[in-house]
C-alpha cells in the first residue's frame, strides 16, 4: 500500500524510540536538523526500561580493561545528575567482601580507580567498612566481615527517555509513537521510507540520514527492512532479567553482591516499599517482544541474595518480575557477562552519500556521549554545528532552583511544590517531583483544589495526570502509564488498572 500524499522531507530519519533513538533526536533536533523518530510500540517500550536503573561507572569492566568505558560512565554520572536531579539521584552501594572470590585488596585497588578516573566533584568517595560493628551491615550474614561503600547514580530509566524525547520535540523534531517502520531504500539523492500509523494509513518519508536505533530489532530492521548491501550486522542479544521483592531491609543503601560465576547482583531499595534484585545475563534468541525472567533465572537471584543477606529471599516473594534484551556489540567473548557493554557505531554509506548509522550495544549511562559520536560520525554528510550542548542543557522539568547539589535543590524545591499545591497529598507531589521535576506545573495547571483533579484512579493517580500524559507524553494504554510513565503499576489493584484502562478508552480521540 502506497502514500496518498507527497513524502515528507526530513535531515535524519530515526528508528527506535529507546534511548539511544531519543537520545539521538534530541542532539540531532538541537543541532538544527529536521529529524523525524519513529517507534513501532512505545518509548522506552523495550530495554530502556528494563534495566538495573543505575547511572554507574560499571565497576566490574574494570575487570576486562574497559578503562575508556568505565571513565566515560563515571564522568556521565555526574553530568547526567545536573541534567535531570528530578530522575537522577545519588546512591551509597555496600560492598561485601566474599572469602574465596575476589581479594579484598583487589576490590580496593578497583575501588581506588573508580573514584579517580572520572574526575569526581560531588558523588562522595568510597570508604572502608567494618560490617560487624557499622550498622550499614546489620542486613549481611554475620559471615561477612570486611566490605566498602562507593557512590553510583540511581535513574527512573523510562522517564529520562521521556525526558529526552520531550526535548526533541520541544526543538522541533517529529516524533511518532505507536508507529511501524516498513522499509527504506535508497533512490538517487535520498533515502526513500515508508511508516505505517495505527490505523494502517501509511506515510512516506525523503531523508538525507538513515539511523537504525532499534535496539534488539537492529539487525532484523537490517535484514528485513532496510536494502542495504552493504549493511553489517555485530549484535549478540543477552537477556537480563530482574525481580521485585517487598523490602527485607531498613535504610536507603544498594548492595553489590560478587557471585561464583563472576556476576555481580544489586540489592536496591524500589519505590519505598521495595527491594530490586538483579541482573541476570542469559544468550537470547527468541522473539525480543516476548521475553520474561525464567524461573531459573527467579531462582538464582534468589539464591544470589540469600547468600548474603541473613533474612532468606525466596521465589514466593517475587511480586514483580521483568527482562529486556540487551543488545550487545559481539566482540567474540564466550562468556555473555564479559562481553563488552560499550557502544558500536556502523556507518555504511553508498558513494560517501546518504548514510544509514546502525547502533549496537551501549547502556543508558553514555547514551548521550553515544548520540554525541553519532552526530560526529554522520557530520560529513549533513550540515550542522559540532558544539558540545548537551551536557550543560537540562533536560525537561531539570531546571530547578540552583543549589550546591542537585540533590539539595530537589529537596528545596520539593518543600515549594508542597507548600504550593497543600491540597494534594504529600506524598503524591513528592512523587510527582520525582517524576516531572519543574514540570509538575505544566501537569496541575488549571487545577486549584483536589476536586480540580478529577477521578482518583488509586495510588494518587488522578485525571488530571493521566490527562496530562495522554496529551503531553504520547501515552496511550494503561500500561504506557502504570508501567512507563510511572511504576504505579505496583501500587493499583487489578480492578483500579481496569478503571483506568476503561477510562483512556473512552476518552482517547
Amino acid at each position: 500500500m502506497m502514500a496518498d500524499v507527497d513524502p515528507i522531507r526530513c535531515d535524519l530519519f530515526v528508528i527506535g524510540g529507546g534511548i539511544n533513538g531519543t537520545g539521538i533526536a534530541r542532539d540531532a533536533a538541537g543541532r538544527g536538523l529536521k529529524t523525524v523518530l519513529v517507534e513501532q510500540t512505545d518509548f522506552a517500550a523495550g530495554t530502556s526500561s528494563a534495566s538495573s536503573k543505575l547511572i554507574h561507572g560499571g565497576l566490574r569492566y574494570l575487570e576486562h580493561y574497559e578503562f575508556r568505558l568505565v571513565r566515560e560512565s563515571l564522568k556521565e554520572r555526574e553530568t547526567l545528575w545536573r541534567m535531570a536531579p528530578h530522575l537522577v539521584r545519588p546512591l551509597r552501594f555496600i560492598l561485601p567482601h566474599h572469602r574465596g572470590l575476589r581479594p579484598a585488596f583487589i576490590l580496593r585497588l578497583g575501588l581506588f580507580l573508580y573514584d579517580h578516573l572520572g574526575g569526581r566533584k560531588l558523588l562522595r568517595k568510597t570508604k572502608s567498612l567494618n560490617l560487624r560493628k557499622d550498622p550499614k551491615g546489620t542486613p549481611l550474614k554475620s559471615r561477612f566481615k570486611k566490605g566498602f561503600e562507593y557512590s553510583d547514580c540511581w535513574v527512573d530509566d523510562a522517564r529520562l527517555v521521556i525526558a529526552n524525547a520531550l526535548a526533541a520535540k520541544r526543538r522541533g523534531a517529529t516524533l511518532l509513537n505507536g508507529h511501524r517502520f516498513l522499509d527504506a531504500v535508497r533512490e538517487d539523492r535520498d533515502w526513500r521510507i515508508r511508516v505505517e500509523a495505527p490505523g494502517g494509513k501509511v506515510i512516506e518519508f525523503q531523508a538525507d540520514a538513515l539511523v537504525n536505533a532499534a535496539g534488539p530489532w537492529v539487525e532484523k530492521t537490517l535484514r528485513d527492512c532496510i536494502m542495504s548491501e552493504d549493511a553489517h550486522s555485530h549484535a549478540r542479544l543477552v537477556k537480563g532479567s530482574h525481580i521485585v521483592v517487598p523490602a527485607f531491609y531498613d535504610g536507603p543503601r544498594c548492595y553489590t553482591f560478587q557471585n561464583p560465576d563472576k556476576r555481580v547482583i544489586f540489592a536496591i531499595p524500589y519505590e519505598e516499599k521495595y527491594t530490586l534484585l538483579g541482573t541476570t545475563d542469559v544468550p537470547f534468541s527468541g522473539d525480543p517482544a516476548k521475553v520474561e525472567a525464567s524461573e531459573a533465572e527467579i531462582n538464582y537471584l534468589c539464591a544470589a541474595a540469600s547468600e548474603y543477606f541473613e533474612k532468606s529471599v525466596q521465589p514466593e516473594d517475587v511480586i514483580w518480575s521483568y527482562a529486556g534484551i540487551r543488545p550487545l556489540y559481539d566482540d567474540g567473548e564466550v562468556n555473555p557477562s564479559a562481553t563488552t557493554r560499550d557502544y558500536h557505531l556502523d556507518l555504511d554509506t553508498r558513494e560517501d552519500t546518504l548514510p544509514l548509522l546502525s547502533v549496537f550495544g551501549g547502556k543508558i549511562t553514555t547514551y548521550r556521549c553515544l548520540a554525541e559520536e553519532a552526530m560526529e560520525k554522520l557530520s560529513p554528510f549533513l550540515t550542522f554545528s559540532l558544539d558540545d550542548w548537551t551536557g550543560y542543557t537540562p533536560l525537561p522539568g531539570g531546571s530547578l532552583p540552583e543549589d550546591v547539589t542537585p540533590a539539595k535543590a530537589l529537596k528545596h524545591f520539593k518543600a515549594e511544590m508542597r507548600t504550593r499545591f497543600s491540597w494534594l497529598e504529600g506524598e503524591t507531589v513528592d512523587r510527582m517531583c520525582n517524576a516531572y521535576g519543574s514540570r509538575i506545573r505544566t501537569v496541575l495547571e488549571g487545577t486549584e483544589s483536589l476536586d480540580g483533579m478529577g477521578t482518583h484512579f488509586g495510588a494518587g493517580l488522578y485525571e488530571a495526570e493521566v490527562r496530562y500524559l495522554m496529551r503531553e507524553e504520547w501515552a496511550r494504554t494503561a500500561e504506557d502509564i502504570l508501567w512507563r510513565r510511572s511504576k504505579l503499576g505496583l501500587r493499583l489493584s487489578k480492578n483500579e488498572q481496569a478503571a483506568l484502562a476503561a477510562w483512556m478508552s473512552a476518552n482517547t480521540d
